[in-house]
């Protein structure tokens, strides 16, 4: 974690209950992706994304006639220097976890970003997620926020 924070006071809310789903539930839908990646822990803050409203079952698009999934992210602030951290958590958390068929894009939302752009650029290009998870300091941090068990 950062010492210097950016956002030394963000808005926590309520953790939702999680919805139980039939056992016969088979279809990809934007609850089953919500539930999976709802608890990744902020890079600054040891509240989760749902905690701080970065993100919401109604920021996840899934459609799997097409085989496309967006989640689209709300950084706490506009300037947040770990927008790129949290896209990347959310990509290496969905990298595995869902058929190969599907085409995962991680956006910000429009207007809630300064470098909106860039740090979608960022997200969703193959080769520079790569050598950004290669950073072991990087790959540490985005480990701390999929596997802390602090929240």
């Amino acid at each position: 974690m950062t010492l210097g924070l950016i956002n030394a006071n963000p808005v926590v809310h309520a953790k939702k209950e999680r919805i139980a789903r039939p056992e016969d539930h088979h279809a990809v839908d934007a609850l089953d992706i919500y539930d999976f990646v709802r608890d990744i822990r902020d890079p600054e803050h040891p509240y989760s994304l749902e905690q701080l409203s970065v993100l919401s079952e109604e920021s996840i698009t899934v459609d799997e006639k097409l085989g496309r999934i967006l989640i689209t992210f709300t950084p706490t602030i506009q300037h947040c220097s770990m927008a790129n951290v949290i896209g990347l958590c959310l990509r290496e958390k969905l990298k595995n976890c869902f058929p190969p068929h599907f085409k995962v894009d991680i956006k910000v939302a429009p207007g809630s970003h300064a470098d909106e752009d860039a740090v979608n650029k960022q997200l969703n290009d193959k080769e520079r997620v790569a050598a950004a998870m290669e950073n072991p300091n990087l790959r540490q941090l985005v480990d701390e926020c999929l596997y802390s068990s602090e929240l």
